[in-house]
């Protein structure tokens, strides 16, 4: 009677552990619709500020390593 007992108190709580994550794995899905707009980008995102950063510092190294010499 006792061991009756225990597996089916085990069985109710292997049920209710299962009902929690089923309930919280479905409340996760909210299906949000989230815009984000992050506007302008700044002067240091764009690609010639890289490009043209990249030559003067090239050119820069150039002339130090010539000097050298």
């Amino acid at each position: 009677m006792k061991n009756q007992l225990i597996k089916y108190t085990q069985n109710l709580f292997l049920v209710m552990m299962a009902m929690t994550a089923s309930l919280t794995s479905f409340a996760q899905d909210g299906g949000l619709d989230i815009d984000v707009s992050i506007g302008e980008p700044e002067w240091y995102e764009q690609t010639w500020v890289w490009v043209v950063g990249v030559a003067v510092f090239v050119l820069i190294l150039v002339a130090i390593l010539r000097k050298r010499k």
